[in-house]
């Protein structure tokens, strides 16, 4: 059927008939985009298989990787799809261990501080050598102390480890603001710390996980050191020819747990279209809703965020729903679900987080986009 020639009072005639609530308020493009969804239908009008499961595949590359601060493994799913093996896999918060034991059971997985562990075993015989290090003391959004910073010390701990393993290549992730923290005489210092041996060439970027295969616009800083033994010079992957929306991810997502609104919410989101904000309120609820931050100027469009299918997504966080940074869902008045945070962040329907509903959106909302860790796995493994 093709939904575009109905009328939008049979259009929610048809929302009815399929129990969808909620949606007298909705334009006809809304409508048929929550028939959509519904149906399990792509917007391409093309039905979806739902026998044909997603699955991880067991790699058994030559190429090995040790990954500390592994979180709930965003990194090591996108180097596995890339072509390389984990044979260690390290974090010290127990909900990520379990979620990492759980999807890649082939790799040994230790529960603990990273610099706890004894990597005499590995020294010459790692491919590559990487980790999300703590980056709370580089964000844009807190203190931003550096390695001043108790957490900017797990740095100084990683490349104790990276002296001693001496790995082929290398590859830290870390916040944007790693760039110009200390007028960027932070990163300046990691640097220089990095190759105090003066074995690895040294190269860094930003990355706009949008540019590659990712329907969010996240942007993270890529430290890549490449031993001076190999005479390849290491590129940068090019970007994705095509960029994401939410609508090609945002259909015939499984079904999971979320955050909800509490009913003023919900109210206030009737009002606002995909892509807006508070601004979208009349004038009387914005002055409600932001007291005294109405008159303190600046953007503020983070709050009362509505997603756009027509764009990518914002940067996911750690919580669905915060004041300052709300990212509600495009066509329904809820956060996203936990599915759809792991559908935005590239994770196959078949990885499966474990732990609190809370723990789960951290996991995911800290996690490298899979998809960007397979563009950068891909352009290392070239090296190899």
């Amino acid at each position: 059927m093709d939904l575009t020639k109905l009328l939008r009072q049979e259009l929610l005639v048809k929302c009815e008939e399929l129990g969808i609530t909620k949606c007298s308020s909705k334009n006809k493009s809304e409508l048929i985009q929550l028939i959509n969804l519904k149906q399990k239908i792509e917007p391409n009008n093309t039905l979806v298989s739902q026998s044909t499961p997603i699955l991880s595949t067991i790699n058994t590359s030559v190429y090995k990787f040790i990954e500390v601060c592994a979180g709930g493994g965003g990194l090591s799913s996108g180097l596995i799809k890339a072509g390389f093996t984990p044979i260690l896999l390290n974090d010290n918060n127990s909900d990520c261990c379990k979620t990492l034991k759980h999807n890649h059971q082939h790799a040994n997985v230790i529960c603990g501080s990273m610099d706890k562990i004894d990597y005499s075993q590995y020294i010459n015989k790692v491919d590559l050598l990487t980790g999300g290090v703590p980056c709370q003391s580089f964000s844009q959004a807190g203190l931003r102390k550096g390695l001043d910073d108790p957490r900017g010390d797990l740095m100084m701990k990683f490349i104790e480890i990276l002296n001693l393993v001496k790995p082929k290549l290398f590859m830290i992730e870390n916040v944007k603001g790693l760039l110009t923290h200390d007028d960027g005489k932070t990163i300046e210092k990691i640097l220089d710390t990095l190759n105090n041996n003066k074995l690895y060439n040294i190269s860094y970027k930003c990355l706009d996980a949008s540019k590659y295969n990712v329907p969010q616009k996240r942007e993270r800083v890529f430290i890549v050191g490449v031993l001076k033994t190999i005479t390849h010079i290491f590129e940068f992957p090019n970007e994705s020819p095509t960029k994401k929306l939410l609508k090609d991810v945002l259909y015939n997502v499984p079904h999971s747990n979320g955050a909800k609104y509490n009913e003023d919410k919900i109210r206030l989101f009737k009002m606002i279209p995909q892509g807006g904000c508070w601004v979208n309120l009349p004038d009387n609820l914005q002055k409600e809703y932001l007291g005294n931050s109405y008159n303190s100027g600046g953007g503020k469009r983070g709050i009362l965020y509505r997603l756009s299918m027509e764009k990518p997504s914002l940067t996911l966080l750690c919580t669905p729903s915060q004041k300052q940074t709300e990212r509600c869902h495009p066509l329904e008045e809820r956060p996203l679900t936990l599915r759809e945070y792991a559908r935005i962040q590239t994770f196959d329907d078949s990885y499966e987080f474990i732990g609190t509903l809370n723990s789960q959106y951290k996991q995911i909302g800290n996690a490298v986009p899979v998809e960007l860790a397979k563009y950068m796995g891909e352009a290392l493994i070239k090296l190899l």
